[in-house]
């Protein structure tokens, strides 16, 4: 009686050096993704005088006029004191503008200065951010994946801060205030 031989390719992946190797090269793919990011940021940073998320977010308003507060957030994948934290920023910068249209003072709608919509024109693709527009770019089959995937690897790491997923990711850490050595 003949047995089936084994398929190479089946008794590879079963090798763990070989999960070992795709383990090092998903790893290579994050720090390619973080890095690309980080020198987004601080370009956008040092040549707009805005973070990359308030770029975001002025983007988002030059393509829908009016938004309200509790629309940018959701558009950002953020939560809405983030979005009106950063709303502050960008008014005191005088590139953004809010109103209060309605009987009903708690709505407030969104819109760009001149000088917001100035700054837009100025600035590079993507303005919404290099991993965002790659992202919204990804067929939805792709994109289910990476999500199945990617909660797989969160869940692994034991991850339970829920809140950071809706802050925009901070590329330039924060610097720890200096410590001054008393002479």
């Amino acid at each position: 009686m003949n047995r089936p031989s084994k398929d190479k390719t089946a008794l590879k992946a079963a090798d763990p050096e070989d999960a070992r190797q795709w383990s090092h090269e998903v790893l290579k793919e994050f720090r390619l993704i973080f890095k690309a990011v980080q020198q987004h940021s601080q370009w956008v940073e040092t040549h707009c005088g805005v973070t990359s998320a308030q770029l975001w977010a002025l983007w988002e308003l030059a393509n829908n006029p009016g938004l309200k507060v509790t629309e940018l957030a959701r558009a950002m994948s953020i939560h809405h004191s983030t979005a009106c934290s950063m709303l502050d920023k960008l008014a005191k910068k005088e590139l953004i503008v809010r109103e209060r249209i309605s009987q009903d003072q708690r709505v407030v709608t969104v819109t760009l200065t001149l000088d917001g919509i100035a700054l837009l024109n100025q600035v590079p693709s993507p303005p919404q951010g290099i991993l965002q527009h790659a992202l919204f770019d990804l067929p939805e089959n792709v994109l289910k994946s990476l999500a199945k995937n990617l909660n797989v690897l969160v869940k692994e790491m034991k991850i339970k801060d829920d809140e950071a997923a809706m802050q925009p990711i901070n590329a330039l850490p924060k610097k720890p205030p200096s410590r001054r050595r008393k002479a």
